[in-house]
Parts: C-alpha cells; sequence; structure tokens
C-alpha cells in the first residue's frame, strides 16, 4: 500500500474515520463528474479527473464527496436515466477508477457518498429491454409500470397525466400497451411491489457497500410507493399533491401519505429493507433522502428507522430576509431533532440556480428566471449565507464551483442545451444547464485547466478570472473564504445546542457551546457588533468595526458566558 504525508486535516478527519455519527455535522462536497475535471480529453469530466484533484478536495477541509451519477447512461437527464446500477459509464472510467477514486479519498479521511436512481431506470435498461419484448402478463413487465390504453382501441393513454420535465407521464410501446414515466419516456417507473425489483436495489447497496461507499444520496426519495389500482384519478386530482416538487403548497385533495405518486407512507417499509442493510456495515452506511415533501413528513425520512437524513429545500426559494431564514433554521432544527437526526442546509445543487445569481434577484423573482440580477449583491449574500449555514448545527451541503463564487452561466446556446427541462420563457433561457457548467481550474487554456479540448457545456470567456489559479493564494477570494471558514468550522464543532441571541429585526444571531458567535446583517445598513474577536468574515469590517450589510461574521467569546 503506497503512502504520502498527511496534513493535519486529513489527520483529524481519519481520526473520525470509524463514528458512526460523521454525518451529523459533515460538511458534504457534491461533484457533478461530467463537469468537475476531463482527464482523457474528451470534452466530458470522469473519474479519473476526480482522481487527479482529490487534493484539492483535500485542501477545502470537507467530510465527504457526494459523487453524482457515473452509471452507463444516455444522458437523457443528465446521468439520472441509468442503464446499469452496478458499473460505471465507459466515458467516464471502469470500476478499477472508481475503487481508485474510494481509496484516495479515504486515505485523506473524506468519506464517499453516491447517487442511488431508484424510482426510474432508463429504457435502455436490461429489464425494461426485456419488458418490450415480453410483452403483455410477462414477469418482465412486472417489474415496471405498464397498463392498458383507454378508447376503443387502447390508443388513449391511461390517463391524462403530464410528465415532470414536460410531455405526457404514458408512452405507448408496440403492442399497444402504455407505460408509465413519470419524469421523461427515456426514464420507465420501477414498480416496487415487485420482489425482482426490491432485491435488486438491495443487492445495488450491497455491491457499492462492499466497494467501500459509505452512504447514498438517494433520488426522488418519495417517489418509489405508487398507488395505480383502478379507477385511476385525473391530472386535475394529483396536481395539487405535485406542487410542492416547485417550491409551492396547494391543497392537496387526498390524505396525507395516500398520493397516488409520492410521499406514500408504505415508502418506507421498502427503506426499512435498505436500512438492515446500511446497519450491517460497521460503522453503518449513511443515507440523504432527496424528498420534496411538506417540512413535517421529512421527518419520516430522517429517522433511524428509514434513511437517516433528509435535505432541507427550505433555503432554496426563501427570500432574502431575516425573519423568513430565521423561521426556517429554527422550524428545522425542531424536526431534526424530532427524527433523532440533523438537519441539512442547501444553496446550490446541480438542479437549482447558483445561489450567487439567484440571490441578487430582485425580491419576489421567479428564481428559474434569471434576469435582472445584481451580480455583486448576490455574490455577497451568497458568501454571508453559506457562513451562516456552516455556523449552524447540522450539515452542510456544497456544490461544485460556489467555493469559487460561481454564478449561473445564462447564455447557453439553445442548440447545446442538455437539460430535458430547457426551454424558453418569454425569450428567457430557463434550464438546469447553467449551473452545470463545467469548472474553470486555470485562467486560461481551451477549456479553463478542465481538459485538452473544448467541454461539453460551453464556458463563458470570464471563468478564468474565477478559477482556482486566480483565487488561489489571494486573500480576498471567494475560494479563500471558504477554506478558511471550513478549517475554523472543523476546529469549533461542538455539541448540536444553539442559542439565538436578539440583535435586531434585520438580524440572525446565535451562540455555539464552546464560546463562538455567528452574526448575519441582512440590512444595506453596517451593524455595530458585540465585542468579540473575528474568526472569519465574509466582508472585511467597516474601520469602526461595523459588520456591512448582508455579511456574516463568527466571532469568538469568552467560554464562561456561553
Amino acid at each position: 500500500m503506497s503512502s504520502y504525508p498527511r496534513s493535519h486535516a486529513d489527520q483529524a478527519r481519519l481520526a473520525h474515520a470509524n463514528d458512526p455519527t460523521w454525518w451529523r455535522q459533515a460538511v458534504v462536497y457534491q461533484v457533478y463528474p461530467r463537469s468537475f475535471a476531463d482527464s482523457n480529453g474528451d470534452g466530458i469530466g470522469d473519474l479519473r479527473g476526480v482522481l487527479s484533484r482529490v487534493p484539492y478536495l483535500a485542501s477545502l477541509d470537507i467530510d465527504a464527496v457526494w459523487l453524482s451519477p457515473f452509471y452507463p447512461s444516455a444522458l437523457s437527464d443528465g446521468g439520472y436515466d441509468v442503464d446499469h446500477y452496478r458499473d460505471v459509464d465507459p466515458r467516464l472510467g471502469t470500476l478499477d477508477d472508481f475503487d481508485a477514486l474510494v481509496d484516495q479519498l479515504h486515505r485523506h479521511g473524506i468519506k464517499i457518498i453516491i447517487d442511488v436512481v431508484p424510482n426510474h431506470s432508463s429504457d435502455r435498461h436490461a429489464w425494461f429491454q426485456e419488458a418490450l419484448t415480453g410483452g403483455r402478463g410477462s414477469s418482465a413487465r412486472e417489474r415496471y409500470l405498464f397498463r392498458e390504453g383507454r378508447g376503443e382501441h387502447g390508443e388513449l393513454p391511461p390517463t391524462d397525466w403530464a410528465a415532470l420535465f414536460g410531455g405526457f407521464a404514458w408512452t405507448r410501446v408496440d403492442d399497444g400497451q402504455w407505460y408509465l414515466g413519470l419524469f421523461t419516456p427515456h426514464q420507465p417507473d420501477w414498480n416496487w411491489n415487485n420482489a425482482d425489483v426490491r432485491e435488486d436495489f438491495l443487492r445495488t447497496l450491497r455491491f457499492w457497500g462492499d466497494r467501500g461507499v459509505d452512504g447514498f444520496r438517494v433520488d426522488v426519495a418519495m417517489g418509489l410507493a405508487k398507488d395505480l389500482r383502478d379507477p385511476l384519478p385525473s391530472w386535475e386530482m394529483i396536481a395539487p399533491g405535485l406542487a410542492i416538487l416547485k417550491g409551492l403548497v396547494f391543497e392537496d385533495p387526498f390524505e396525507e401519505g395516500q398520493h397516488p405518486l409520492f410521499d406514500r407512507d408504505e415508502v418506507h417499509d421498502i427503506y426499512a429493507g435498505w436500512r438492515a442493510v446500511f446497519d450491517s456495515y460497521s460503522p453503518p452506511l449513511f443515507a440523504v433522502a432527496e424528498a420534496w415533501v411538506a417540512p413535517h413528513r421529512r421527518v419520516r425520512y430522517a429517522s433511524a428507522q428509514s434513511l437517516g437524513q433528509a435535505f432541507n429545500f427550505d433555503l432554496l426559494t426563501a427570500p432574502w430576509r431575516a425573519a423568513d431564514v430565521a423561521a426556517i433554521a429554527k422550524h428545522n432544527l425542531e424536526l431534526a431533532a424530532r427524527a433523532g437526526s440533523s438537519s441539512t442546509w442547501v444553496f446550490s445543487n446541480h438542479d437549482v440556480v447558483r445561489h450567487a445569481t439567484r440571490l441578487g434577484l430582485p425580491d419576489g423573482a421567479d428564481t428559474r428566471r434569471i434576469d435582472g440580477v445584481e451580480s455583486e449583491v448576490g455574490l455577497r449574500r451568497a458568501t454571508a449565507a453559506t457562513l451562516l449555514a456552516l455556523a449552524l448545527p447540522g450539515s452542510a451541503y456544497l456544490y461544485q464551483g460556489e467555493e469559487l463564487g460561481l454564478p449561473e452561466v445564462a447564455d447557453i446556446p439553445p442548440e447545446q442545451w442538455q437539460d430535458p427541462m430547457a426551454h424558453l420563457d418569454d425569450g428567457v433561457v430557463v434550464t438546469r444547464d447553467g449551473c452545470r457548467v463545467p469548472l474553470p481550474w486555470t485562467t486560461g487554456g481551451v477549456s479553463f485547466g478542465f481538459g485538452d479540448r473544448a467541454p461539453h457545456l460551453p464556458q463563458p470567456e470570464w471563468f478564468g478570472s474565477l478559477s482556482v489559479e486566480a483565487q488561489t493564494g489571494t486573500d480576498d477570494s471567494t475560494l479563500s473564504l471558504y477554506r478558511a471558514a471550513l478549517r475554523i468550522r472543523r476546529e469549533l464543532r461542538t455539541d448540536e445546542s444553539v442559542r439565538w441571541l436578539d440583535l435586531g429585526d434585520d438580524t440572525i444571531a446565535f451562540s455555539r457551546r464552546n464560546g463562538w458567535t455567528s452574526i448575519t446583517n441582512f440590512a444595506a445598513s453596517p451593524l455595530p457588533l458585540p465585542h468579540g474577536r473575528v474568526l472569519v468574515s465574509s466582508l472585511p469590517l467597516t474601520p469602526d468595526g461595523k459588520l456591512p450589510g448582508n455579511a456574516t461574521v463568527w466571532l469568538r467569546s469568552d467560554p464562561g458566558q456561553v
């Protein structure tokens, strides 16, 4: 076994390698592998590219890497259309490359979490191809959700349901039956009442657990259990319960936990079987649910009998107002405590507009549309928000490139769109591609250090000025701020208690048990600060020692005062 010098941070992470509660206050960095680093010059990021950047990841002082899908895929939905759950896309590498990446991350004391996509497969999956050839009544079709059509000759879909990414939710096959694909026709939904499906996913969890994976991010975790007994309800009845997927809430005509498609109570029977697999490892495998459900329903996904932790997405749509953010923070800490879990704090990921852009939008603006952005204000608010989240008890999830202050790339030409949801809205591009543009590593070159040829999504000319190379060694850069904050956070890590302080209506302030305080100023005018030594601040204090507007500071106080 090879060896190399380990940093103090590596040693600190390794010291907690077998701690079963490592995830409760972890910093998890999401890597979207196709846009992280390209090792072979084909324009697509790959596992060896990620491997080459492990020293960079270690320099951020993170606890874990969450690796977005790297499985064989037609990329109908950015890799979330999975052809094979226990393999690596040849364009991204091999299983040996994956094993090498796990090994190197673990040598730095960094855990690895991978995406698992259990709601649907791709239409190229071997079992779906078998279902197509197997015909009506075959056991292969029972693994998916096939139904007869309506109309005299079955020419109409079983229901009028819409797909979440546009178009219809039902697709007809050659023999006249229809299958359900709630996202796209290329992503047929699994039938989780089928024993084959349940057992095969347990096999998948064990396969990756045996390869050293520390946990899973569960895609569309609320979608597995479905009730498709006749008569099937209309779209008019179904749609209100799906509004939460867009950050909206409407009155649902179905009883809680009984919507036909999402967040049914029996989904946790499935996860109880997963939990038995997780707990067979030492330490137990970790899981976090992507569950777009009402906040009080997240408790079930975050329980120790289910997945253990669930994403809190409330901050993705929250306005930049102290009262709103404080209410979200307090409520989610209460919910996590009720579940026996820890809360999660998320501002950016591969599905939403980067928060350096989103927080620069006018109040009340549609966050899917990014016209009218005040970029300087957005970045100030974004770094203030991140420092606030890092100070709170719980796990912080960071998205690749946010440590560089990357904004959303808003001007990708339509002919280069890859997102199946991409469209024009009154002349404005609405797409997830803007947050998936490959990272800039150097100030110049054909792809700013991403690889040796033009990347799969176009980078803007100004990307080099925000690159890792441009920001390294610069004290006032966003990258330097993240590195300092993450290092200090590790040094200050304490129990999960928090004491809220009242410093004014435009302020969120709280202290932690071991004598430090976080203060965020949401106002435009500077804020007088209590006595304390500055540990890190998202903006320099004013000459008279006040905290500027749209900024967060951490202060060290006398531990005896807390």
